[in-house]
């Protein structure tokens, strides 16, 4: 079975032979060296639905639509939108080949450590923690967005309430607490509300394209699409445009979920690569029709464009505060099961980490509930790790916003080096039965390349004056998050961790399932 079937159709069926079929899950889980743990009560819909929901069209956009506003406008918004999302379906397919060839919680690192050819256990131990670090800031910044939608919606239904930095942290540890509690349960609940989810997603996005497009009684002319905007601050306008492109890259986040997913997955290694595929391809389709809805129903753009939620505004310019309101809570709704998604994927992470022994406390974190089957400890472990990184924004939200900068640059540095050393690897890959052939080299160099060139725009300055609140405190915080690691790497981990651990031979193994 080839990627053929599904995301890219018409690509070479070359290799299709030395594909294996599709293997029985618990065999393919042993021969990589790991006893079942993890109840799979995942379908091909609910892994598809994870990766949906962390990448979450609604959120994204609302949270980012206002610095396309101001960066690039109109022009890169749209036009920005299709190009980047057609960068991330050659991550996600490059991403999908290696899932389909190591469907494991450990995903990411765990496959770093089985593709590098030397130095094994640096490899895997640097990818997981960007990894880690990426999806705690991801599931902080959620939660803290979805609190600061949250004030917005009561300040619009009684003006006299006061937004201030403690109620979004407060209101942040009830949602970190809340989606905590769900996350404890089995993940049959998990799966359930994922599925609500998605179509909460869809309906939503629906219901916002359609009130935007009826009810207002004019729109923008449809040559709109090529206004050009630039109130960065910078007088390039082509650095000004490329800035804009890291709106549609914000949004394309956390769809390695599917791949975290994959010991919970039935046929994991055609699953999980499809659910990666889908989940990218149906957000950039959807995603493209919020964003044109939301460009032609700009009514006052400077106006708009300076707003705290430019999208808001919009919405209320548009359709009055009523229907404004009434949509806004489908957004909160969006960000709420957002960052329930991002908790999920974040606890399996942590939970193979932890199994490989990475993690301080490392038997704690991996145990798993004999009640629930899900890694209770772990859910707990990331639901804290998120407050403490939105705590700071107690007294300052550009403290936050500065912890948190690393998410996203974490998280696709995270991306990139599993991809890159598939590349360096060549023909001794061995491919799942999910594969992308000959493509699969050219693929993943324009994966690895766009990778490169969006991290470096993520760390770049992204408006001037540059000022304690204006700068850019990504580049800080990925120095600092490698800076640990590398002291801790050299100061201990390296004589204790050498990467992915074997518990013993496929039979060996087998002998130790808990389920």
């Amino acid at each position: 079975m080839t990627v053929s079937d599904s995301a890219f159709p018409g690509l070479s069926k070359t290799r299709q032979r030395e594909a294996p079929a599709a293997l029985d899950d618990d065999a393919t889980l042993h021969a990589m060296g790991y006893p079942r743990k993890l109840t799979r009560r995942f379908r091909a819909f609910d892994n598809f639905a994870i990766s949906f929901t962390i990448i979450n069209i609604i959120s994204g956009i609302f949270s980012s639509f206002g610095h396309g506003m101001n960066a690039g406008g109109p022009l890169v918004l749209v036009f920005g939108w299709i190009g980047v999302s057609l960068m991330v379906l050659t991550i996600g397919a490059s991403m999908g080949e290696i899932a389909s060839a190591y469907p494991t919680s450990g995903a990411l690192y765990f496959s770093a450590g089985k593709l590098a050819k030397s130095h094994k256990g640096a490899w895997s131990w640097y990818t997981g923690w960007l990894n880690f670090v990426g999806q705690v800031g991801g599931t902080a910044a959620t939660g803290y967005a979805a609190a600061t939608f949250i004030q917005a919606f009561v300040a619009m239904q009684w003006p006299s309430y006061e937004v201030t930095g403690e109620h979004t942290v407060l209101i942040t540890a009830v949602i970190l607490l809340l989606q905590g509690l769900a996350n404890t349960y089995t993940v049959q609940l998990v799966a359930l509300l994922n599925r609500i989810s998605v179509w909460w997603l869809l309906i939503g996005m629906v219901v916002i394209v359609a009130a935007l497009t009826v009810m207002p009684d004019q729109h923008q002319s449809a040559s709109f699409v090529t206004h050009f905007a630039n109130n960065t601050g910078f007088t390039s306008a082509l650095y000004g445009g490329m800035l804009g492109l890291l709106v549609t890259s914000w949004t394309f986040t956390g769809f390695d979920g599917s791949f975290h997913m994959s010991e919970e997955t039935v046929q994991a290694t055609v699953n999980a690569p499809r659910g990666i595929m889908r989940a990218i391809g149906y957000s950039a389709i959807t995603g493209l029709a919020l964003m044109l809805a939301l460009v032609f129903s700009i009514r006052d753009y400077d106006k708009e464009a300076a707003a705290d939620a430019p999208p808001v505004q919009i919405l209320i310019d548009s359709l009055g505060m009523g229907i404004a309101k009434l949509l806004l809570l489908i957004v909160i709704g969006a960000m709420l099961f957002c960052g329930l998604a991002n908790m999920t994927s974040n606890t399996r992470q942590i939970f193979a980490f932890s199994r490989d022994g990475a993690m301080p406390g490392s038997r704690w974190w991996h145990s798993v509930s004999p009640r629930t089957r899900t890694p209770v400890k772990a859910v707990w472990l990331a639901a804290a790790c998120s407050l403490i990184l939105v705590i700071p924004g107690w007294w300052s939200e550009t403290a936050f916003t500065a912890i948190v900068s690393v998410n996203v640059v974490g998280l696709f540095l995270a991306y990139a080096v599993p991809i890159y050393l598939r590349l360096r690897l060549g023909n001794e890959f061995q491919p799942g039965p999910w594969h992308l052939g000959r493509w699969g080299r050219p693929i993943g160099i324009i994966a690895v390349v766009w990778i490169v060139l969006s991290n470096v725009l993520f760390m770049l300055p992204h408006a001037s004056p540059i000022t304690v609140t204006t700068f850019n405190y990504a580049p800080i915080a990925l120095a600092v998050v490698l800076i640990i690691a590398t002291v801790w790497w050299f100061a201990t981990a390296r004589r204790r961790f050498q990467g992915p651990v074997s518990y013993g031979r496929p039979d060996e193994v087998a002998a130790m399932d808990l389920i």
